[in-house]
């Protein structure tokens, strides 16, 4: 019985051990698993592993960062996505990210979760105890301590092999050269101060960077209605409003920048700014930074988190080579598309005798004018129009065939103004291939994409 209880003993206290052991071993893991990164590398797959550049300091001091099973396994899901040559590039890639607040923190997060090599992380200011209800990984032993510093600690314990650089700095003219150059692939745009975003907006415009702005997020909670788009496009905010005036009267830029934006008003509004007396008082007298609020807006931390989601989705794909169709902004409701439908119907009949080949519906025309020509002349692409101008520019369209020997369907309809489907009506489609090589090439790609898309006989779709 005594040899019994010891060899009981025994086996616990091996079990025990040996716990100890593997717990012990998993907390030195990525201190070990990065030195032994950087010194040497071990192949796999092997020799075509996802490279870091050495170009232009993009990436890790290491050439490879997928020749290790563990950082490899930790991208799996990307590469199944991307395809390794694709992530390659992702690896490859520099991005910077300046202001590290609800919107930055979110986009940086999942840029780096994404393999992204190096980033730049810029924010002057400090964690506070109010942002933790939207901040991406900051707690509260956090709070007090510089955003870029922050969002760097907690980084190099997810992703250790991007090389992460944190600069507590303010975006202004003097500190352009230093958080610009280096030639990043993509520099995101998180700054809620109208004088900063637009000085950064304009830098990068010049020097010829991608850039994606984050408009205004707060005071909003409807997730379903964040799109991205051109600032040209961006309507009900008034943060976008501002920065496009200003881009436009003092840099000359029309757009041409993507943002990230809400079609939602505003819910609730600026709260009203208190003074230590616990009166209502005048906020520019409260100012660390001149021009920057102290005005508190109301947020709902899902918003911002979800603006900063899309924004490092839209990257990531970008850097990826990955094509995404982004959902246009257009402003129509049902009754602009019955009466678009009816207008086709009509013309059918009057030119052609019937409307028995018309093969839409209303909601085969509502794609057909929003994914294909976004509510606007096919012969005319620009954002000029959002909004109520959306609106009245309809009243001016119509849906006419692209091909008049085919039947009235998803994959040969035009949305073109009365006039110009008058001309293209007497024109052929060899003419328009000879005279107008661009726009014929142009028309072809979207009406092969409604084919793929919808299948080259509609009524393929209902079996």
């Amino acid at each position: 019985m005594v040899e019994r209880l010891k060899c009981i003993a025994l086996v616990g206290a091996g079990a025990f051990l040996g716990s100890v052991s593997s717990i012990f071993l998993l907390k030195l893991l990525p201190r070990r698993f990065t030195n032994r990164l950087l010194k040497r590398p071990i192949e796999i797959n092997g020799p075509k592993g996802c490279f870091i550049a050495q170009a232009e300091s993009h990436g890790l001091d290491s050439p490879e960062l997928m020749t290790d099973e563990i950082a490899s396994e930790q991208l799996t899901r990307n590469i199944q996505f991307f395809g390794l040559e694709s992530q390659q590039k992702v690896c490859k890639s520099y991005v910077v990210i300046i202001g590290l607040g609800g919107v930055g923190s979110h986009a940086a997060c999942m840029l780096l979760r994404s393999g992204v090599g190096r980033l730049l992380l810029v924010d002057f200011d400090q964690v506070s105890l109010s942002s933790l209800n939207r901040h991406a990984v900051a707690t509260r032993e956090d709070v007090g301590i510089p955003k870029a510093q922050c969002l760097k600690k907690h980084f190099l314990s997810i992703f250790p092999e991007c090389q992460i650089d944190a600069k507590v700095l303010l975006y202004d003219a003097s500190s352009e050269e230093e958080i610009l150059s280096g030639h990043p692939n993509f520099v995101l745009d998180c700054i809620d101060n109208i004088d900063t975003k637009v000085s950064l907006l304009a830098a990068c415009v010049r020097r010829g960077l991608k850039v994606l702005s984050a408009t205004g997020a707060g005071a909003r909670a409807d997730p379903t209605r964040i799109r991205v788009a051109d600032l040209r496009e961006s309507t009900n905010d008034p943060l976008s409003r501002a920065v496009r005036y200003r881009l436009r009267k003092d840099y000359g830029i029309e757009g041409g920048i993507p943002v990230v934006f809400s079609l939602e008003k505003p819910k609730v509004k600026l709260l009203p700014f208190k003074g230590p007396s616990g009166e209502e008082d005048n906020p520019s007298d409260y100012q660390i930074v001149p021009g920057f609020r102290v005005r508190i807006i109301p947020v709902l931390g899902t918003i911002p988190a979800i603006f900063g989601q899309v924004m490092a989705s839209y990257v990531v794909t970008q850097l990826a080579g990955f094509q995404v169709q982004t959902e246009p902004v257009v402003n129509l409701d049902m009754e602009h598309y019955q009466k678009l439908h009816r207008r086709l119907i009509e013309h059918e009949e009057m030119l052609y005798g019937t409307a028995l080949e018309v093969q839409v519906d209303v909601g085969e025309v509502m794609y057909v004018v929003k994914e294909l020509w976004h509510g606007r002349s096919a012969r005319d692409q620009s954002t000029k129009d959002v909004g109520r101008a959306m609106w009245r520019s309809v009243n001016d369209l119509m849906l006419v065939r692209w091909d008049r020997g085919k039947p009235a369907s998803v994959s040969n309809l035009i949305l073109l103004r009365f006039e110009e489907a008058d001309e293209h009506e007497s024109m052929s489609l060899a003419d328009i291939k000879k005279d107008e090589p661009e726009f014929f090439m142009r028309i072809s790609s979207m009406l092969k994409r409604a084919e793929v898309e919808f299948g080259k006989n509609p009524a393929e779709n209902f079996h």
